[in-house]
């Protein structure tokens, strides 16, 4: 117990919580969209609206030709098109690219605990982005 208190102390265990079936709560449609950003200027509106937004699990700022990979659980095809209107009409957004789940072989946000590399992140330092408030990554993206 008093090593999941020091671990808890140095921010390695971020929290707790409930795995829930997400079929069981009517949320049948996984998809991971892929929203282009078309300047710099709107990231931070963006990441202020998607994390608003219920259906949306995951929101990754990303490199390569998307600015953004969203991971969504809707209840349907009509929720999810529903979503993607609601997407596409953010300032800023001039792409989506849906991909929709046929089956998920493996899904976890296990982690395995390497006691030596934990010991190198203690000061507290992130990666560029990680954990970042909206807020911040919108200021971050103006200096650019």
């Amino acid at each position: 117990m008093e090593r999941v208190k020091k671990l808890e102390a140095h921010g390695v265990i971020k929290g707790y919580h409930a795995v829930l079936d997400a079929k069981k709560m009517g949320k049948d449609i996984t998809a991971f969209i892929g929203v282009s950003i078309g300047h710099q200027r709107y990231i931070g509106e963006f990441a202020s609206y998607v994390v608003r937004q219920h259906d949306v699990l995951e929101c990754h700022h990303v490199t390569g030709d998307e600015s953004f990979i969203l991971k969504v659980k809707t209840a349907n095809t009509l929720s999810l098109e529903k979503l993607l209107g609601e997407i596409r009409s953010v300032e800023g957004v001039t792409r989506t690219v849906t991909r929709v789940v046929l089956s998920t072989p493996k899904e976890s946000q296990k982690l395995e605990f390497d006691e030596g590399l934990a010991g190198e992140h203690r000061s507290g330092r992130k990666t560029s982005g990680e954990g970042e408030e909206p807020a911040t990554l919108a200021e971050r993206s103006r200096k650019r």
